[in-house]
């Protein structure tokens, strides 16, 4: 049962981090109630970032995801509110610092860093 669960998290980390065709990255954050998981997160300029809310056995509270502030010339961007099944998607491009929040759960909060 361990060997299938430590396999189950290997995979999931697999699908998480998904090099691109074009060298680009790819990164799921994962909505539960009250939460961003990870709450921090370091990238590589390019890389589509993908905030994905539960399936429907997993129901909870509606979150959505609102850029609060990011680096220069960004432009803003702010989801759907939802509680399951929906994903939102950004190709984070600038290099700097973007704080995202839910705007119903402002204690819900996280931090993506994008290197050069």
């Amino acid at each position: 049962m361990i060997k299938r669960s430590i396999a189950a998290a290997v995979g999931v980390a697999v699908l998480a981090a998904t090099p691109g065709v074009d060298g680009a990255t790819k990164k799921t954050i994962a909505l539960g109630d009250n939460y961003y998981a990870p709450k921090t997160l370091t990238v590589s300029r390019n890389t589509t970032v993908t905030w994905r809310w539960p399936g429907f056995e997993e129901a909870g509270d509606v979150h959505d995801v609102k850029l609060k502030s990011g680096p220069k010339g960004v432009k803003k961007f702010h989801s759907e509110g939802a509680a399951t099944d929906y994903e939102f998607k950004r190709k984070l491009t600038v290099a700097g610092t973007y704080k995202i929040v839910c705007t119903l759960h402002e204690e819900m909060t996280m931090t993506v860093k994008v290197r050069k």
